[in-house]
């Protein structure tokens, strides 16, 4: 099928906002090889503003997860009176095989034994597999800049949406203190995530004696993107933060423990992981040092 002939695009992505942000580098290079195709996005909500700035998106559906997998009726039911081109489909739905398609590429979930930007780029038989993007508009560059006007801020993220993959906070207070020594004239960009829960890990850290400004909760994705653009450097827990700045293609630092780093570290031109001592998806965060750390991003930003 030639690109050429292709129009109508759906591509059906995860809830979850890491994953989705990961499935924008084969998405971009759908954009590239089909010039002529519109997009239809079928994400959930929390992921739906990754997309809202992307070239020929046509419609953005948001599955929000029911009982007895409803959502996925719901999706079929948006989608049947459409006929695709193409579907692409990283959740391995049925419902990809009940609408009328052309072509058809279909990717299976669950665990796997390599990095989920290479996966999901074998299946459209990429090599290398293409980096995740951000799409941001000049509104949003306009908005960062208003709350991070010209300066040297090092982004810091310390949330995650699981206890079990954050580092602790005093941790992260100590880390910027020698960042501040290494760079001082650094400030502190602290990210998370919106709602109490999110604000409450976070504020120890916006509390701290230290040149901090708090660009948390309140800002959606593609403001979020324009501010990780504005930064020199990230650190952060594994979290669909850390994903979107990698993204962004500054220097990213994640931080893991009980969580796949052969699968999920960060993706971009300057992104590494750090990772906790003990059995991948098992250590602890509290085997994380803060000397560990910042040895890493030490030997991260020499590297760009």
């Amino acid at each position: 099928m030639q690109s050429s002939t292709i129009k109508n695009i759906l591509f059906i992505t995860s809830t979850r906002l890491g994953d989705a942000v990961i499935s924008t580098g084969i998405l971009n290079n759908l954009l590239q090889s089909c010039p002529d195709a519109e997009f239809t996005i079928a994400c959930g909500s929390v992921a739906a503003g990754i997309f809202d700035r992307m070239p020929r998106r046509k419609a953005t559906l948001i599955m929000e997860k029911q009982r007895y997998d409803l959502h996925w009726f719901k999706l079929w039911q948006q989608c049947i009176l459409h006929p695709w081109d193409m579907i692409v489909d990283l959740r391995g739905s049925a419902i990809s095989y009940t609408l009328r398609a052309k072509k058809r590429i279909v990717i299976r979930g669950g665990r796997i034994k390599q990095r989920r930007i290479e996966h999901l780029a074998s299946a459209l038989k990429l090599q290398p597999a293409p980096l995740p993007v951000a799409w941001v508009g000049e509104e949003d560059k306009e908005k960062a800049k208003q709350y991070l006007p010209d300066d040297f801020y090092i982004a810091l993220a310390p949330t995650a949406n699981w206890s079990g993959k954050v580092w602790d906070i005093n941790r992260f207070i100590a880390l910027a203190q020698k960042i501040q020594i290494l760079f001082p004239k650094s400030k502190f960009a602290v990210f998370y995530g919106a709602g109490q829960q999110e604000y409450a890990m976070a504020k120890p850290l916006l509390d701290a004696e230290l040149p901090i400004i708090n660009v948390g909760g309140g800002f959606n994705l593609p403001e979020v993107a324009a501010m990780f653009q504005r930064c020199k450097g990230f650190v952060g827990n594994d979290s669909g933060l850390m994903h979107l700045a990698a993204a962004c293609q500054i220097p990213v630092l994640g931080l893991f423990g009980p969580s796949q780093v052969t699968e999920y570290a960060p993706a971009g031109l300057y992104a590494r992981a750090v990772v906790a001592k003990g059995e991948e998806g098992k250590a602890s965060m509290d085997n994380l040092s803060v000397d560990k750390v910042f040895d890493a991003f030490k030997a991260l930003y020499q590297k760009y």
